[in-house]
């Protein structure tokens, strides 16, 4: 490793869903020297437990690892995620998941298709309401997926001096992975990710979309998650 990527490096650690244990964990991750906290979405939601967590900490990154998107719109996350970026003084990290379509029909009963470019337009749907916040630009995104034309005062948030989120996509297979090269910030590995899946599958299909052609370590946080 490169002295540039062991700079890098992060090492994190999985907060509680459950409301009321979250702030001493989260107090706990940070005393304890972890670069960032993570809640997943499994029997909590994944978002609401944050708040406790900005709360509680004034260092800690904190993310959600993940939040499942297509059980969701690109406008209620692009709300969340000002809010959360706002109240943790920039610490948020915005990490999204497909899901599988058994789970986004049969549990969620939302859409479901075309994962990737879904997904590529939910990121780029959610940036586009963002720049209209922050620029005050006419909001007018339409896509296949998300359409997004009305945006009066009443609706648009506070502003807030932290920047747009930082958005990690869930990735495991090649498609989804360059769609993380070329569209977010970081990837999210699979807790049965190899370190040959990652070396000779992942990293060739997240350098092949990426927007800077440097080495990934330094191009990408590729944290592993607390949980899928």
């Amino acid at each position: 490793m490169s002295a540039a990527s062991a700079q890098d490096l992060r090492i994190d650690k999985g907060l509680p869903g459950h409301l009321a244990r979250v702030p001493a964990a989260a107090r706990a991750t940070e005393r304890q020297g972890y670069d960032g906290g993570w809640v997943g979405e499994i029997n909590h939601d994944p978002l609401l437990p944050l708040v406790l967590a900005a709360e509680h900490t004034s260092r800690l990154e904190i993310g959600t690892s993940i939040a499942v998107a297509f059980a969701r719109n690109p406008m209620t996350v692009a709300n969340l995620g000002w809010d959360l970026q706002s109240y943790s003084r920039g610490r948020f990290l915005l990490g999204l998941g497909s899901q599988i379509r058994a789970h986004i029909e049969k549990r969620f009963s939302m859409p479901w298709s075309h994962p990737v470019p879904r997904m590529s337009e939910f990121i780029r749907a959610m940036r586009a309401i963002w720049s209209s916040w922050q620029d005050g630009t006419k909001l007018r995104f339409e896509g296949e997926f998300y359409t997004h034309k009305i945006m009066t005062p009443m609706f648009v948030p506070e502003p807030q001096p932290y920047g747009f989120p930082k958005i990690f996509v869930a990735a495991v297979g090649e498609a989804m992975t360059e769609m993380c090269g070329e569209v977010a910030e970081g990837m999210l590995g699979h807790a049965f990710t190899t370190t040959r899946y990652l070396r000779e599958v992942t990293t060739p299909a997240l350098l092949a979309e990426s927007r800077a052609p440097v080495a990934i370590d330094q191009t990408f946080n590729c944290r592993a998650p607390c949980s899928w």
